[in-house]
């Protein structure tokens, strides 16, 4: 088994070159034959993934945050559009959010995820297509995409210098909250049908949660072939710090602002307003007009924690 361990050294406000000692201390201890690579660039680890599955590497971990995740997968569905099929993907959590991680059961410490990898049990998962702004052949991600309020939050916590992880996304949704709260009126068109309406948010997830602690679809499953999409009406300023704990607990599903709708493809346009919008983090546009996105069902293996497992999160 040869593991290729891409390192962006920069996420999580540089944990990712102050955590390399550990991983490659890990790894040897665990007796994984690897060779460890820093990203230099934006996109560089898409390449870097992609030649790696090339190279006939068994398994390309990506070891940084949710940006990280996102670039190696596209790296790696990249490589297998090519033909180079006989590759799985790991995750060594060294970033802000970690969403993907924790959607596919990996834990966040990172003994316990090389030990993970050690142990290389697999499991498929699904991955998301997604159309529109900046992608227009389109970009992958594993976790979701954001379209509307959460975007914006993203956006504002990456500006943010001095707070990181979860209370960086909770103090960029409080500001937010003032900077975007008039939501566009879209039309929202899944397999259960077509709806226009005044839409805060809508959040099309593969996996749980987003922004280190909010729960976005808490009963999601990334193999099941279905996105669980969020979608949030227009509400006042003061009903939006309600829902944020809510959408904190998991427990939004039950309120009368909140609709669930589970579907293999979803397409938003905006008809008044503009869409800004992030896929697993990284910026897909700030006012586009119309994202399609569908879902691939298990098209990728995941090097991740068994289900019952002492490791399992």
């Amino acid at each position: 088994m040869k593991y290729k361990i891409i390192v962006n050294p920069i996420s999580g406000r540089g944990s990712g070159e102050q955590h390399i000692p550990a991983i490659e201390s890990c790894l040897k201890k665990a007796g994984l034959e690897f060779d460890l690579v820093r990203t230099a660039r934006p996109l560089h680890a898409s390449e870097l993934a992609s030649q790696a599955a090339e190279d006939g590497y068994d398994v390309v971990v990506a070891a940084g945050g949710d940006g990280t995740a996102n670039e190696v997968l596209n790296g790696l569905m990249q490589a297998r559009a090519k033909g180079f099929r006989n590759v799985a993907m790991g995750v060594l959590c060294v970033g802000r959010g970690n969403d993907f991680a924790f959607g596919m059961n990996v834990p966040h410490d990172l003994a316990t995820g090389c030990l993970i990898l050690s142990l290389n049990h697999r499991k498929r998962f699904d991955v998301g297509l997604v159309k529109g702004g900046l992608f227009p052949e389109g970009r992958y991600f594993g976790n979701g995409v954001g379209i509307g309020f959460d975007a914006v939050v993203g956006f504002v916590a990456l500006k943010m210098k001095r707070l990181t992880g979860f209370l960086s996304y909770v103090v960029a949704a409080l500001k937010t909250i003032f900077l975007y709260f008039h939501a566009p009126r879209v039309r929202i068109e899944t397999d259960q049908g077509a709806q226009e309406m005044p839409a805060l948010m809508v959040s099309v997830m593969n996996g749980r949660r987003m922004g280190g602690g909010f729960m976005m679809a808490p009963d999601a499953l990334p193999d099941d072939g279905q996105f669980d999409c969020c979608i949030a009406r227009e509400v006042s300023r003061l009903r939006i710090f309600g829902l944020m704990f809510k959408f904190m607990k998991g427990t939004q599903t039950t309120h009368e602002a909140i609709q669930m709708i589970r579907t293999r493809k979803i397409t938003v346009t905006a008809l008044e307003g503009v869409l800004p919008a992030h896929a697993d983090g990284e910026t897909l546009c700030t006012e586009g007009q119309t994202l399609g996105m569908e879902i691939l069902p298990g098209e990728m293996e995941i090097v991740c924690a068994a289900r019952g497992s002492s490791m399992e999160k």
